[in-house]
């Protein structure tokens, strides 16, 4: 009888101590937590379709112009040429609206209405310039103007960002630099209706001023 409630005392312990042990084990073990992906589209009117974005890998280009061109291909197509940033939580895509150049078309903007960015250099007007990272507080006189000051943006729905690289200048910061464009963008306007030109840096020279406007 003593032998049968060693045995069962034993076994009771034993059973204690696996159950506590496997307590401590789904304690220790990491709980994954579910991260949601956020997925915003920047530059895309509510009109267009998706099937009309096209993928701009910008590893497959040799130098900028070349990029420019194949945008500009693709815009002269009836679609849209786009890049699409990844993190670990986000899908950001961006849209760009370059204008067409086939045919001799053409469109006319005020160079008020303009920020380019050449290289990691923003331009407002020939004589005013600012290091990349004074990017927010331009873009924000720009987008909060309304028409204000002459020489900025008459409102935040003509702004047009300009991007562009020298020809022989390695373009490896223009994700970083529109991944840091449109977060700081959605931050002052807290929406995604930016519009933005990949451009070559002669796109933008002013028009001779003997030019004869056509009525």
């Amino acid at each position: 009888m003593k032998y049968i409630l060693k045995m069962s005392f034993s076994l009771f312990l034993i059973l204690i101590i696996n159950g506590c042990g496997n307590v401590e084990k789904k304690e220790q073990e990491p709980v994954e937590k579910e991260t949601a992906i956020i997925h915003r589209e920047f530059g895309k009117w509510k009109t267009e379709n998706n099937s009309l974005g096209v993928e701009l890998n910008t590893k497959k280009f040799n130098n900028w112009i070349d990029l420019v061109e194949r945008a500009g291909k693709i815009i002269c197509n009836d679609s849209i040429p786009k890049i699409t940033l990844r993190t670990s939580n986000e899908i950001r895509t961006i849209y760009f609206h370059n204008p067409c150049w086939e045919n001799d078309s053409y469109k006319i903007i005020k160079l008020k209405n303009v920020i380019e960015i050449h290289n990691d250099t923003i331009f407002k007007h020939p004589k005013n310039t600012f290091p990349i990272d004074s990017l927010e507080s331009v873009l924000k006189k720009d987008i909060t103007n309304n028409g204000i000051n002459p020489i900025l943006s008459e409102n935040s729905k003509k702004l047009v960002i300009s991007i562009s690289y020298d020809k022989q200048n390695e373009f490896n910061k223009l994700l970083e630099n529109l991944d840091k464009l449109t977060d700081q963008y959605y931050g002052i306007t807290n929406n995604t209706d930016i519009k933005i030109w990949l451009t070559d840096k002669e796109f933008l020279i002013p028009l001779p001023t003997t030019v004869q406007k056509i009525n």
